[in-house]
């Protein structure tokens, strides 16, 4: 296929209307189209690195105003989870971009339109193609439109997805000893138990947490153990001299 199928509804799919309709074939030619011809015919990698920088930018600024409390490492874990291959191919997925993709005949034969890095790389590509046909405001908008449902489901500081996993990795810089949950109650009625547990670390309790089952009661208290962590190291940090103010 030499031409995106059906262009009128995939942007109409999009919600953005290309003033220069070649952008959009570029985004979506993969680059086996350009091996098979054993020619430099343009395809999809240079939008692809535009638009994942684009593309970093918008959810970094997104991440930065959704959590105004959480440090540079926890912004960037959202950010990487929001954008990995998986994820990305995902969006890819939702937009029905599979099948508008332009593949070399070998891709086609071996399954390249449900490929997730062919996906992925075409989606990167495909915001690059809008940013440089509408600008960025355009592309902003594409973004937080598609990626509004994965946003909305990031909770806590930057979506922790494994607090018990980072808690025991910020306490093994300090020592050796992991950290312990103590149960120490349950409330409610039998159908709607809440759980409290308390997160420990060499016999000293760093914070409590509740949730509808123990483990989720240990998560939470380990989610506001790294909140009292973090926030005593920042406390800690020696403010800046008049001179390097």
């Amino acid at each position: 296929m030499n031409s995106v199928s059906d262009p009128a509804a995939f942007q109409d799919r999009l919600g953005y209307k290309f003033r220069d309709e070649n952008l959009l074939r570029l985004a979506l030619t993969h680059p086996s189209v350009a091996h098979e011809q054993n020619s430099p015919m343009p395809h999809n990698q240079r939008l692809e690195f535009l638009g994942d920088a684009v593309l970093g930018l918008v959810l970094a600024r997104e991440l930065y105003e959704k959590f105004p409390d959480a440090d540079e490492g926890l912004l960037t874990k959202s950010r990487a989870k929001l954008v990995n291959c998986r994820a990305l191919a995902e969006r890819a997925r939702a937009i029905g971009l599979g099948t508008h993709l332009i593949l070399g005949h070998g891709e086609e034969t071996h399954g390249g339109r449900k490929r997730p890095s062919a996906l992925a790389d075409a989606f990167e590509a495909l915001l690059g193609a809008i940013f440089l046909d509408g600008g960025f405001d355009a592309a902003r908008a594409f973004v937080l439109r598609e990626f509004a449902p994965d946003i909305s489901t990031l909770t806590g500081p930057a979506g922790i997805e494994n607090p018990k996993g980072e808690l025991q990795e910020l306490l093994q810089a300090r020592s050796p000893v992991a950290p312990e949950y103590r149960f120490l109650s349950a409330s409610g009625p039998d159908h709607d138990r809440v759980f409290e547990c308390a997160a420990f670390h060499e016999g000293v309790e760093l914070a409590r947490g509740s949730g509808k089952s123990k483990k989720a009661a240990e998560s939470d208290a380990a989610l506001a153990a790294l909140k009292k962590l973090r926030a005593e190291v920042e406390c800690q940090k020696p403010e800046a001299s008049p001179a390097n103010q």
